[in-house]
């Protein structure tokens, strides 16, 4: 396989995710993390919403926000600074990103070679299992080799 940009932006992008793939995060509170960090340090509503210059009910607003998945990243990175606390956010892929292509390339070339053999048997043409995996596993490789947005036009 020829090594492209692309494939190095990929590796480089699946070896940082890895880490957080691997890393044992804690879950987010059911409170939401202002409102756990807030209350762990002691801090009243109104002290945090003094630091943010905003009012107290605005506070409440926004943990309640952080809570239903409602909020800015722009204001809970706001909200993190003004606790003394840093945002770190990251979309952490179930599978390496390598995987995810593979995975997606293997979907198509099955679904296309199942329409084949089905036609094919049909036509009493029917060939091995065997065979129907390795011809789908070189479509795969040939996806693979060709654009990656061609992998999810159509995809849901």
């Amino acid at each position: 396989m020829k090594s492209t940009f692309s494939d190095l932006k990929l590796r480089q992008l699946d070896a940082n995710l890895a880490r957080w793939r691997s890393a044992d995060l804690p879950p987010r509170p059911p409170t939401g993390w202002i409102k756990a960090v807030r209350e762990s340090l002691g801090m009243a509503a109104t002290h945090l919403a003094e630091r943010l210059g905003v009012t107290p009910s605005t506070v409440t607003r926004l943990e309640t926000s952080e809570a239903d998945d409602t909020i800015s990243l722009a204001t809970l990175r706001r909200a993190a600074e003004a606790l003394g606390c840093e945002l770190q956010y990251a979309l952490v892929p179930r599978q390496s990103l390598a995987d995810a292509l593979e995975n997606r390339a293997m979907a198509l070339a099955r679904q296309h070679m199942g329409t084949v053999s089905h036609t094919m048997a049909l036509e009493a043409q029917a060939t091995s299992r065997e065979t129907v995996e390795a011809q789908t596993r070189a479509l795969a490789d040939e996806l693979l080799k060709g654009s990656r947005r061609a992998l999810w036009k159509g995809a849901k």
